[in-house]
């Protein structure tokens, strides 16, 4: 999935039809788990029991699911070449808007990992995936302020793969039930899992990138 975003935002309007269903499929995916998040803030639906029993669920439940699902359905438009070319102010505010749900998403996201009901495993790999987050969109900040479009979309599609750890997680947790794995160490391995190989996949996609321009 990661692949797919660094795509979209590296081949513009030559991306082949695969990568524009791919692309599509990665965000419509992305957007209907946002928008199912977003049931956390008026505190309906159902919630997982880790998540209830975790230590700061009130109020940074609610926080962490406003920034994390803002910037999930924010993430994917920016990468549309379309959008950037035609109107760049909208590319602007979503930008800030999407930069806004991941500081806010990291930071509530630190605090969740620190309170989390599932051990020092779980609590470092998703403290590990907050300050990945939060580093990798300060960057992508300090590239634009800075003038560097280059740098700062690179960035960018990192902040984007960390953000994707939503989907990942939501993937991976029901997997690891059918294959009848113990809760609780499947949900350690998944607070790594969710991310890691989302981060490698951004590299291995820019690296690539950077040796076809040479």
């Amino acid at each position: 999935m990661a692949r797919t975003a660094a795509a979209a935002a590296g081949s513009g309007e030559g991306m082949p039809a695969w990568g524009w269903f791919a692309w599509g499929g990665m965000a419509l995916i992305s957007s209907v788990i946002a928008l199912v998040s977003l049931r956390y803030l008026p505190g309906k639906g159902p919630v997982p029991e880790v998540t209830a029993l975790n230590r700061y669920f009130n109020p940074w439940i609610k926080v962490h699911a406003a920034g994390a699902a803002s910037a999930l359905l924010l993430g994917a438009t920016q990468f549309l070449p379309a959008i950037r070319a035609r109107w760049p102010v909208l590319h602007r505010i979503g930008g800030r808007l999407y930069v806004l749900g991941c500081l806010i998403g990291g930071v509530s996201a630190l605090i969740l990992a620190a309170g989390t009901s599932a051990g020092a495993i779980a609590g470092a790999g998703f403290g590990a995936l907050g300050c990945a987050w939060l580093a990798t969109t300060s960057v992508a900040i300090y590239n634009i302020l800075k003038g560097n479009v280059t740098a700062h979309r690179r960035w960018m599609i990192r902040s984007f793969a960390l953000t994707l750890a939503a989907v990942t997680l939501r993937v991976y947790l029901p997997l690891s039930s059918l294959l009848a794995l113990d809760f609780l160490v499947a949900y350690q391995v998944v607070s790594w899992l969710c991310w890691v190989p989302n981060i490698l996949l951004a590299e291995w996609f820019l690296g690539r990138r950077a040796f076809a321009q040479k």
